[in-house]
């Protein structure tokens, strides 16, 4: 049988087929005075290649853009939670809220959102959720009241759950693994760094000049500009078998999270022992424990357990959790310490934050390069060390003592930070199959999320109750420590509202009052702050001891 030949009179090629305009091997070219013949693989290769580079680094692009948006709009509320407090007359658990309604909206829904990506498109979904952040930002500048705000922010969260379950499995459907992927995830680690600090500058000028509400009208043009690029720019991609949404499993988990939340921020008003408080724990245990029974019965979970049977899987979303838990959360307080106890403004707050910011972000992208080359455990374990004992640096502080007093735990931390973000990116979703990368951003985000959610109620409760203990003892036998007093007194100078707790106090115990408040409050703080330290050192032990390279994927595509 004769295979292909020339047309030089040695015999006749094999004819081919004729070919739709349409088809891929139907691109010609003319030569020798207009004879046509096909295109050569490499030609047509090299005429699609930069289309495809193009695309990836537009999809890089948007990812960052939309990462940008949602951390700077958790660092921009931190500075302006006291000028929030104080226009539309919020409690110092409405500002738990502030923080708690979003984180709790994206940790219920972001793995729904992950799967709903997969089955609809990601490119889609993305666009989805950008739509949804930016029009809840809108209502949250419009807000007349805490309650408003509040709702508005839980429907944002519902828009972040959506952008954060897609941004990593975008990035990873157009990098492949190895060189190019740590690069991009170094460059996504950066855009954290970026957002963490200027976000702080950018709340306390906008705060400062154009008010609270413009932190959020600032979401607007910024998602506009994402979505046109999403629309423009990004390929769509999708799970052919992608599972169906596990509405089960999102209502047992997303009412458990809520109940265990609740009862955080309620236990020290409504008493620990209350009736109340015990039921909000029964239930959330019980609600939580249906869930993983949920996940092991139905066909196509919202989290598939079998994915924890990976060690490396398991390490990185607990070093997700531990960070998050721990120096995120803690963030809330440290602003409350800045303005309310140190008096500082929110611009002056911003800027106090550059130190652990600027080493976020420089370090971020070392950390991206180092990726392909030192093991993943070692670089969560050491920046996780380096979180808490940034942490721990800044505890044990004085009445005495400036800002200057947490200087060195912001280097440390920040180091820390911008070490381990760009590998816990990585990491989540090349320990999975690409086609799962979708769920497997989800899962990660999740973690975090929790983490933030948890970490601000608990943190919260041993913060004031704490500090009311102290107020307690400071002020025994006088009617400063009888009944919820302390407790009010602890939550007034955190929430900024001390001068008119004071006024309602007699005028000879006001600065009794005033003192044991203060005092409460940095004993509390230093408390959570220990705390906090305790739970990154036991994160990195956990990364160390859990995370395996051999389950990783670092081969080059």
């Amino acid at each position: 049988m004769n295979g292909p030949h020339d047309t030089t009179g040695r015999g006749l090629p094999h004819p081919r087929p004729a070919v739709s305009v349409r088809g891929r091997a139907t691109a010609l070219r003319t030569v020798d005075g207009g004879a046509a013949e096909p295109r050569t693989a490499d030609h047509a290769l090299r005429r699609r290649r930069p289309s495809a580079v193009q695309r990836k680094w537009w999809t890089l692009i948007a990812v960052s853009v939309a990462t940008f948006m949602l951390l700077l709009d958790i660092t921009v509320v931190n500075v302006a939670l006291p000028s929030i407090r104080k226009d539309l007359g919020a409690s110092f658990t409405d500002l738990q809220w502030v923080f708690d309604a979003y984180t709790l909206s994206l940790a219920a829904l972001v793995l729904t959102a992950g799967s709903l990506a997969d089955r609809l498109g990601r490119r889609r979904t993305f666009a989805a959720g950008l739509v949804i952040f930016s029009g809840a930002s809108l209502l949250c500048g419009l807000a007349p009241n805490p309650t408003f705000l509040n709702i508005s922010r839980a429907v944002q969260g519902v828009g972040g759950a959506v952008m954060f379950a897609v941004s990593l499995a975008l990035v990873a459907q157009e990098f492949p693994p190895g060189r190019e992927r740590g690069t991009a995830m170094g460059i996504y680690g950066a855009t954290i760094g970026v957002a963490v600090a200027v976000g702080p500058l950018i709340g306390g000028a906008l705060t400062s000049s154009l008010g609270w509400q413009w932190i959020f009208f600032l979401n607007v043009p910024i998602g506009v500009a994402a979505l046109v690029v999403t629309y423009l720019k990004l390929a769509e991609s999708r799970d052919p078998n992608a599972t169906r949404i596990d509405w089960a499993g999102v209502a047992a988990f997303s009412s458990g999270l809520f109940l265990l939340v609740l009862a955080l921020v309620r236990g020290n008003t409504d008493g620990w022992g209350s009736t109340l408080i015990v039921a909000l724990f029964v239930g959330a245990a019980v609600l939580l424990a249906v869930f993983v029974l949920v996940e092991h019965r139905v066909p196509e979970p919202m989290l598939p357990l079998g994915l924890f049977r990976r060690h490396a899987f398991t390490g990185v979303q607990l070093a997700a959790f531990a960070v998050s838990s721990s120096l995120f959360a803690l963030f809330l307080y440290l602003t409350l310490y800045l303005q309310n106890y140190l008096g500082l403004s929110p611009f002056a707050a911003g800027v106090r934050y550059l130190p652990i910011t600027v080493l976020s972000f420089l370090v971020a992208p070392v950390a991206g390069a180092l990726l392909s080359r030192v093991p993943a455990r070692l670089m969560l374990c050491v920046g996780l060390i380096a979180v808490g004992a940034g942490l721990l640096l800044m505890g044990n502080l004085q009445p005495e003592d400036t800002w200057t007093a947490l200087l060195a735990g912001f280097l440390v931390g920040g180091a820390g930070v911008g070490l381990i973000n760009p590998v816990i990116a990585d990491v989540a979703v090349s320990v999975v199959p690409k086609e799962k990368s979708g769920m497997a951003a989800g899962v990660n985000d999740t973690f975090r999320q929790v983490g933030i959610a948890v970490g601000i109620a608990l943190w919260g409760a041993i913060f004031v109750g704490r500090g009311s203990r102290k107020v307690r003892e400071l002020a025994a036998g006088t009617p400063i420590a009888e009944g919820a007093r302390p407790r009010e007194l602890v939550e007034a100078a955190s929430s900024g509202s001390l001068p008119q707790a004071l006024a309602a106090l007699p005028e000879p115990a006001r600065a009794a009052a005033s003192a044991a408040a203060r005092a409460g409050f940095l004993d509390g703080l230093n408390l959570v702050l220990l705390l906090g330290g305790l739970v990154s050192l036991a994160g990195a032990a956990l990364a160390l001891w859990l995370v395996r390279e051999d389950e990783i994927d670092r081969q080059e595509a």
